[in-house]
């Protein structure tokens, strides 16, 4: 059931065009948030922004961003600021991995992936803070269970989620007590187009295997951000996966997830 916020909370979701952000969009407009959905793909967002504003009786505001340029994520924020809006929610989920051995990779796309998984999250989190602590507001940010150990095929992208997590952990820990509270959501492979654009589709992990929808991981990411929950991983295999990483040698650990990213017949 929606718990229906009050009046005029407003969220910020990065990367709404499509997957996991586009899911997020209909659970905060379910709950009555305003909307601001912030993309590249313009015309993605505004098909989405019209669906939720029919059904949902919601104001949504569309803005193309590229958050992978190093003032994308200021201009953003100035664009928003310029319009009075002030955040009681920020969804930074914008993000993509590659697949593929470090020292094929060029480095121009690896930069870019940096710095719209990490820099666009941080720059977004601070630009920002000064609402949420006002609105005593909610962060959500979109990790993975790659943040739980080295992914070799995929160094950088699992890198910058193991940062992605750190950042989250760490500064819930420094708000408690204003309000504001944080949530890395650390979903497993998820049929959300990542794998297509990762090119991830014919690896031991994902090929054959039922995952589970956007749709499903945002409903659970979304409860987790509510109950002001720091970490939530959806699905009890990939928590215990996440879990015993703990206790195994990494060594050991980074061997099988090199295995698991292998392609298969």
């Amino acid at each position: 059931m929606p718990t229906h916020p009050a009046p005029h909370k407003t969220a910020l979701i990065t990367g709404a065009s499509s997957g996991i952000g586009k899911a997020l969009a209909r659970h905060f407009a379910q709950d009555g948030y305003q909307l601001i959905l912030a993309a590249r793909s313009v015309a993605r967002m505004q098909a989405l922004a019209d669906e939720l504003q029919r059904e949902f009786k919601v104001t949504v505001i569309v803005m193309g961003a590229d958050l992978e340029t190093s003032d994308g994520a200021a201009k953003l924020h100035a664009g928003i600021q310029a319009r009075g809006i002030v955040l009681s929610a920020l969804v930074n989920n914008a993000g993509y991995g590659s697949y593929g051995e470090f020292k094929d990779s060029a480095l121009a796309p690896a930069l870019a992936m940096m710095q719209l998984n990490m820099n666009t999250v941080v720059v977004l989190t601070r630009l920002f803070l000064p609402d949420l602590l006002a609105t005593r507001g909610k962060i959500l940010n979109t990790a993975s269970t790659a943040a739980f150990q080295p992914g070799p095929c995929m160094a950088v992208y699992c890198a910058t989620k193991s940062f992605v997590l750190s950042f989250s952990e760490a500064i819930a820990c420094e708000l408690e007590g204003t309000g504001v509270t944080v949530t890395a959501l650390c979903p497993g492979p998820t049929a959300s187009g990542f794998q297509d654009k990762a090119e991830l589709g014919q690896s031991a992990l994902v090929k054959g295997r039922h995952l589970p929808t956007s749709q499903q991981v945002a409903a659970l990411g979304y409860r987790a951000m509510q109950r002001g929950q720091r970490v939530y991983i959806p699905g009890f295999v990939n928590w215990a996966m996440a879990q015993s990483m703990r206790f195994t040698p990494r060594n050991l650990a980074t061997r099988v997830v090199k295995t698991l990213m292998k392609p298969v017949a």
